[in-house]
C-alpha cells in the first residue's frame, strides 16, 4: 500500500506541514511517496495539479486506489479511517472529542493570523505589537490550548496526551507564532517550544532550508531575528 502526497514549498506552505506530520508522526513514512511542488502563484498551483483533478490546493493525497483527496482535514480523517490500529485520534472518547474540536477550529478559524502572518520557516522576525484582531486570536489559542490540557489531563508536551492529529494540524500555527515572536503566553510558549524541538518538525524545516527556494511573495518587510531554538 503506497500513498502519494503532493506538497508545496516546505518553508511557506502551511498545510503541507500538517500533512507531512500525519505520515511522519504515525509510522506511515515508509508508505508514502512525496512530491514537493514550487508554485509561484495560485494559478501556478492549479497548473501543477492539472493531472490531479479535481484537486486545486496543496496538500493533495492520492490513495493506493488512485482516489484524490485534496484537503488537509480530509487527508487526516481518511488516514485515521484506513488505519484504525494507529491512534491518530486519542482512544479515550472524551479526549478524542476535544482533539477533533481543536483540529476543526484551527481548520476553519484564525483568519487574522493566517491572512496577515504567513508561515515562514526560513526567517524569523523581530516581534511587533499585533493588531487587535490578531491579539484576540492569540488569546483564543491560549484559551483553547490551556482548556484542552486541563480537560484531557495532558502532562506531556502535546494538547491531549500523546501526539495526535490535533497537534499535526496545529504545527503550522506553532511555526507561525515562532517566526513572528507571538509565543508569549504561558501555555502557548510551551506548546510552540514542543513543536520546535520535535524531530519531525526539525526534519521538515531542515529539508526545506536545503532543498526549497526562497519565495519573496511570502517574505514581509520586517526586521529579521534569529530563528528560535
Amino acid at each position: 500500500m503506497t500513498y502519494e502526497l503532493f506538497l508545496g514549498n516546505r518553508l511557506y506552505f502551511s498545510w503541507s506541514i500538517a500533512a507531512f506530520m500525519m505520515f511522519e508522526h504515525f509510522g506511515l513514512a515508509d508508505q508514502v511517496t512525496i512530491t514537493v511542488f514550487q508554485p509561484q502563484s495560485e494559478s501556478d498551483v492549479k497548473r501543477h495539479l492539472s493531472q490531479l483533478a479535481p484537486a486545486r490546493t496543496l496538500p493533495t493525497m492520492r490513495t493506493p486506489e488512485g482516489v484524490i483527496v485534496s484537503d488537509s482535514m480530509a487527508i487526516a480523517e481518511e488516514l485515521a479511517s484506513r488505519h484504525p490500529d494507529i491512534a491518530f485520534w486519542p482512544r479515550d472518547p472524551a479526549n478524542r472529542t476535544v482533539a477533533r474540536t481543536l483540529a476543526n477550529e484551527m481548520h476553519s478559524s484564525f483568519g487574522g493570523l493566517r491572512g496577515n502572518w504567513p508561515v515562514n520557516l526560513r526567517h524569523a522576525y523581530v516581534p511587533v505589537t499585533p493588531p487587535s484582531e490578531i491579539a484576540a486570536e492569540l488569546d483564543r489559542l491560549e484559551l483553547i490550548w490551556s482548556n484542552a490540557r486541563k480537560v484531557t489531563g495532558a502532562t506531556g508536551p502535546w494538547l491531549c496526551g500523546d501526539y495526535c492529529l490535533a497537534d499535526a494540524i496545529f504545527a503550522p500555527m506553532a511555526a507561525r507564532l515562532a517566526a513572528y515572536g507571538f509565543d508569549t503566553r504561558p501555555t502557548t510558549k510551551a506548546y510552540v517550544a514542543a513543536h520546535l524541538a520535535d524531530p519531525a518538525f526539525r526534519k521538515w524545516r531542515a529539508n526545506g532550508l536545503e532543498l526549497d527556494p526562497e519565495m519573496p511573495k511570502f517574505e514581509l518587510d520586517l526586521p529579521h531575528a534569529d530563528w528560535p531554538n
